[in-house]
């Protein structure tokens, strides 16, 4: 299964005992939800994820959540949705607010990666900076080339990042691969490269507290 695929159920059980927590989260953060809650033992959190590609198209993202959250909710104690505001205008916090389950803070996974107040403290000095995460980086072409259409009409390069003036990795995982593969896009969008080990950041913090 890819990166990008919909990971439909990670250690769903019907017959779970009570007190469990579902995490609703976006695809892309699939990877690094796994990777945590074995890392700290956290086996009372499930994972139901929502395709990554919602977010090309984040008007869709509430819509999906209500769907997902109407689905899931007898089974579990409380639902927790990772996703940050992800260019829904205010609508997922509304949303969760109306459905009272929690979600995590912030405008974006950039964000709340990088640790939300340090992400805000940068926001003046970095309109012109490009960013990937580890699963960006991965998914590379089929998030950012394929549909932008640079595999077909290259020349558009310029029109979509000519306003921009670096790229900046957001590193989960120390990864010299990921790493020059980083660097690779940066040389492809005519970018400078800066990386940035941030790993979990904000995203430990928001599931540690459930």
């Amino acid at each position: 299964m890819t990166d990008d695929a919909a990971l439909t159920h990670q250690g769903l059980d019907p017959g779970a005992p009570r007190g469990r927590v579902l995490l609703l989260a976006c695809g892309a953060l699939a990877r690094e939800i796994l990777d945590l809650r074995a890392a700290n033992g956290w086996s009372h959190l499930d994972l139901a994820c929502l395709p990554a590609i919602l977010h090309n198209t984040p008007d869709r993202i509430p819509g999906a959540v209500r769907k997902a959250v109407e689905v899931h909710r007898a089974d579990y104690d409380d639902i927790f949705v990772v996703y940050a505001d992800c260019g829904t205008g205010g609508q997922l916090q509304a949303l969760c607010d109306e459905l009272g389950v929690g979600m995590v803070e912030g405008p974006h996974c950039y964000s709340f990666f990088e640790g939300n107040e340090t992400f805000a403290a940068r926001a003046e000095d970095e309109f012109t900076a490009f960013y990937l995460t580890d699963f960006l980086v991965r998914q590379f072409d089929a998030f950012v080339t394929k549909p932008l259409g640079l595999d077909r009409h290259p020349e558009l390069r310029d029109a979509y990042f000519g306003h921009y003036e670096k790229l900046v990795y957001q590193a989960q995982t120390d990864d010299p691969v990921l790493t020059e593969k980083a660097r690779t896009c940066a040389d492809r969008l005519g970018l400078a490269f800066e990386r940035r080990f941030t790993g979990y950041g904000d995203l430990a913090t928001a599931l540690g507290a459930l």
